[in-house]
C-alpha cells in the first residue's frame, strides 16, 4: 500500500427491509452509497438477509428463511463486488445440511468467493441453539484496491471469547471483521478495543441502529493501535464510533502505521508462553463458574 492512501472500510448500519427481496434491494443500494463515498469493504450487521428476525417467533417459521451460499441473493452480491470493485461482506441465515447457520460471505473486488465463515460462537442459551454452530476461525489474503490485507471474521458473541480474536491473530490477520446484532453497550466496546489492543490488529463491528428491536447502532473500528514515537503515553485506538442512527460509516484504516506498530512493540505474539496455556485447551469437567446445565 501507498503510505499516503487509507484503506476505507465502510460499517453498513441499517435496518432490514422485513423480506428477503427488500433486504437484496436495500443492501445493493447501501453497496452503491459505501463505493461513492470511497468504500474498499462494505460490512454487513449480523445475518442480514433476514435481519436476525429469529427471536420471538417460532423456530420452524424462521428456519424457512434460511438461504444457499450459492443462493441468487448472495450470488447478486458477489456481482456487485466486482462491478464495485470493492470487496463485500454480506451476511445471511444460511442453510446448511439439515440446520442452518449464522454465516458471513467474503467476496473480493473480484467477485471471488473468499470467506464462509459461520458463527463458532453461537448464543446456545437463547434461541441460537437452533444453529448449527461453525468449527473453526480462520485467515484469508484479500484483494483489495488498497493492495492484499489478512482477514479474519468473527460474529457477535465471537467477541466475548479472547481465543477468537488470538487464533486470528496467530494466523497473521490484520484485521477482523465482525458483523454484530445487539445493543452495544460500555462492556461489549471494550472487549472489542481489547481484541484490537492485546493483538495488535484493527476490528470493524458493524451492528444494526437503533431502530431495530435491541440494537443501538454505534458500529466501531479500533485500530489497535496504542503508541507512536510522536506521542507521549497511549493514544484511543478508536477510530470511528457511529451513533445510533441508520447510516453508512467509514473509517480509514492506515495499515502501513499498523503493520509498522506490529513490527515494534511488545503485545500479540511477541512475548507470548503457550507452553504455559494448556488448561486453556483441556476439557475439564470441573470448571469454575460453569452453569450446571452445561456440566
Amino acid at each position: 500500500m501507498n503510505s499516503k492512501e487509507m484503506l476505507n472500510i465502510a460499517l453498513l448500519q441499517i435496518a432490514p427491509c422485513g423480506s428477503l427481496e427488500g433486504n437484496l434491494e436495500k443492501g445493493i443500494r447501501s453497496c452503491w452509497e459505501a463505493k461513492n463515498r470511497g468504500a474498499d469493504i462494505a460490512l454487513f450487521p449480523e445475518m442480514w438477509s433476514n435481519g436476525y428476525r429469529i427471536h420471538g417467533r417460532p423456530v420452524e417459521e424462521w428456519k424457512m428463511e434460511a438461504i444457499p451460499a450459492d443462493s441468487g441473493f448472495v450470488n447478486a452480491f458477489r456481482e456487485l463486488a466486482q462491478e464495485l470493485n470493492m470487496a463485500i461482506g454480506i451476511t445471511l441465515l444460511e442453510e446448511y445440511g439439515d440446520g442452518v447457520r449464522n454465516t458471513l460471505i467474503l467476496f473480493d473486488r473480484h467477485g471471488e468467493k473468499r470467506m464462509v465463515y459461520a458463527k463458532v460462537h453461537t448464543c446456545d442459551f437463547s434461541v441460537e441453539r437452533n444453529l448449527t454452530p461453525g468449527e473453526e476461525f480462520y485467515t484469508i489474503d484479500l484483494d483489495t484496491a488498497k493492495g492484499t490485507v489478512k482477514v479474519g471474521a468473527m460474529i457477535c458473541y465471537d467477541r466475548e471469547f479472547p481465543e477468537s480474536a488470538r487464533i486470528l491473530m496467530l494466523q497473521g490477520a490484520e484485521l477482523i471483521l465482525v458483523p454484530n446484532a445487539c445493543p452495544m453497550e460500555i462492556n461489549r466496546l471494550s472487549q472489542l478495543r481489547a481484541r484490537a489492543f492485546e493483538n495488535m490488529l484493527a476490528v470493524a463491528t458493524s451492528n444494526y441502529p437503533g431502530t431495530v428491536p435491541d440494537c443501538n447502532g454505534r458500529s466501531t473500528v479500533f485500530d489497535g493501535v496504542v503508541y507512536l514515537p510522536e506521542l507521549e503515553g497511549s493514544r484511543d485506538t478508536c477510530i470511528l464510533e457511529a451513533g445510533t442512527e441508520e447510516g453508512i460509516f467509514i473509517a480509514e484504516l492506515d495499515l502501513d502505521q499498523l503493520r509498522q506498530y506490529r513490527k515494534d512493540e511488545v503485545h500479540g505474539n511477541a512475548y507470548r508462553r503457550p507452553s504455559k496455556y494448556g488448561i486453556l485447551t483441556e476439557d475439564r469437567i470441573e470448571e469454575p463458574f460453569i452453569r450446571e446445565d452445561r456440566r
